[in-house]
């Protein structure tokens, strides 16, 4: 078994589920401004709802209800029961651990935080009941300010955060950090994390892996340094409006690294044999706004991108950082020799049912798409040009090896830069072997704005619907499946609308995963047509954040 296997199987991978479930339990409304009505595939704040049985979730308040903890008419609504863990919300987006620490440690000894992004919310976990009780109540007859912008406070339905470390000691902690990244729109290597994190402390090892997402873990020199990055990243984006950093403490004490590549690398041991990888698989990460584009001048230089707290009291002051970098880094022209591409060649296709525009449906969710063309000397196979490099390798990351149509996909990067329509033909469905996607509305990657609110997601067994009328009921859906020969959902749930939107969401469960994969491939951007409506609708899929309903 390899290394990254053993973490990716070992018993500290299911600590972020754990965490994930507390998520769910407290991150229970929309956040102000987020709109629920379908605009955008996979947010967070669409699924927020899918355990509808959280007893916060019950409550649904506006943000001076949500203080007091009353019903408009005076009345008690669902109070929650004083508790030392105190659930924040209404938080800017820029803001990490610190920001919170900083603000609220006037109330007690913080003992815990648990960030969740996306949200805009966050658990903070006081030593004593206490100093959650000042909290509460000074939110609630004054404005508290966290990193510059006033947010609101309630008891939580928990009474402890659980650690992934499932320590006693709530002071405990550890000097490996157990990273997950969130919407990564960008690939994440052990140059960008070693990047990130040795600022603020000595890392001695990283290992990534990427089975449920991308997730890391980051081996500090100390303990104190693990507390400090944890502290300083905990909710920061690596890349602005992506790649966002949720971080807790790990369970293993130390790392153990057999190779120093992309996924792994032991700073302690500078010579050990770096492992070759695919062509057009390597490249380095430039930190800063996005990754930059390479010119005649080589990359462009390094940009902040960590929102620190002002003070800079969790960064190395210039007398700790080494004067001697002791370990190899890759070198630009070692990644240049190896031409990244655009276009993923794909292998394992069923030749009965699977077709361009199905082909489109599985891989938007990762990238624009330019053009796909089944190739005539190799059946079962395409061609894929995306948008660019990174979301080949998002492609690849996702999708490589998942079962569609009792198949087996093959994706990995082709060695042609562009599609070129030559060779067309017909496939057995009739359908043509090319076709040009550049200029539908259907790609979700086609702006900033519009790429930021996708989040990226591995194939799963629930799907988020959303752009779909609101007189669809659940049995149409399911004759939907029905009549396109596809499996059918076993849960459903719709989110609440509000009362001007003009389309709903919600999620579909399924059996497994694979089943959720084809019925995605099929019905993916299907037109659903309305009595006396003009316009058809477009139904959009994709894979949510929620494990089950």
């Amino acid at each position: 078994m390899s290394l990254i296997e053993e973490y990716e199987e070992g018993e500290y991978e299911r600590a972020p589920k754990r965490l994930k479930t507390m998520d769910v339990e407290e991150g229970e409304d929309l956040e102000e401004g987020e709109d629920s009505d379908s605009a955008s595939a996979g947010l967070l704040g669409d699924e927020e709802d899918a355990t509808g049985s959280g007893g916060e979730n019950r409550a649904r308040w506006s943000a001076s209800n949500y203080v007091s903890g009353r019903k408009d008419n005076g009345e008690d609504a669902h109070r929650i029961a004083p508790s030392s863990v105190v659930h924040v919300r209404g938080l800017c987006e820029s803001v990490v651990e610190a920001d919170l620490v900083e603000a609220l440690e006037k109330f007690g000894n913080i003992c815990y935080v648990m960030m969740m992004p996306f949200k805009r919310q966050a658990l903070v976990e006081f030593e004593g009941m206490e100093s959650a009780d000042k909290c509460v109540a000074c939110g609630a007859n004054e404005a508290v300010y966290i990193a510059g912008q006033q947010a609101f406070f309630n008891y939580s339905t928990s009474k402890r955060i659980t650690r992934p470390t499932n320590s006693d000691d709530p002071n405990s902690g550890n000097k490996v950090l157990l990273l997950s990244i969130q919407n990564p729109l960008y690939p994440i290597s052990t140059d960008v994390l070693y990047t990130v994190c040795n600022p603020i402390g000595n890392v001695l090892r990283i290992v990534i892996f990427k089975r449920n997402g991308i997730q890391a873990m980051v081996e500090f020199e100390t303990v104190q340094n693990a507390q400090k990055a944890k502290a300083a990243l905990n909710g920061a984006d690596i890349y602005a409006g992506c790649c966002t950093l949720k971080i807790e403490y790990a369970r293993p004490t130390r790392l153990n690294v057999i190779r120093n590549d992309n996924d792994s690398w032991d700073y302690t041991k500078p010579f050990l044999v770096r492992r070759e990888r695919g062509k057009g698989r390597q490249r380095q990460a430039i930190l800063g706004e996005h990754p930059s584009s390479y010119n005649d001048n080589g990359y462009g230089s390094h940009c902040p991108l960590l929102p620190l707290p002002s003070n800079n009291r969790y960064k190395r002051s210039s007398h700790d950082m080494p004067e001697v970098v002791a370990y190899p880094l890759p070198q630009t022209s070692s990644y240049m020799s190896h031409a990244s591409s655009s276009v993923a060649m794909v292998s394992g296709l069923h030749a009965a049912k699977m077709n361009c525009t199905r082909i489109f449906n599985l891989f938007c969710l990762y990238g624009n798409i330019e053009k796909v063309k089944f190739m005539k000397s190799v059946p079962g196979t395409a061609l894929v040009e995306m948008g660019d490099e990174y979301a080949v390798d998002r492609a690849i990351t996702h999708l490589n090896s998942i079962k569609v149509f009792t198949k087996r996909l093959n994706v990995c990067v082709s060695k042609q830069h562009a599609v070129i329509p030559s060779q067309v033909f017909e496939l057995e469905d009739g359908s043509s072997s090319y076709k040009d996607f550049a200029m539908t509305r259907n790609n979700r990657f086609s702006s900033a704005g519009q790429a930021s609110k996708n989040i990226i997601q591995p194939p799963a067994a629930v799907l988020h619907f959303y752009n779909v009328p609101p007189c669809v009921t659940q049995d149409q859906l399911q004759r939907l499946c029905t009549e396109h020969d596809v499996p059918a959902f076993i849960k459903f749930k719709v989110f609440d609308a509000k009362p001007s939107s003009k389309t709903i969401s919600g999620l579909l469960e399924f059996d497994n995963k694979t089943h959720a994969v084809e019925v995605l491939t099929v019905l993916n951007h299907h037109q659903i047509r309305i009595p006396n409506g003009s316009n058809p609708y477009t139904l959009k899929l994709c894979f949510s954040t929620s494990s089950h309903l």
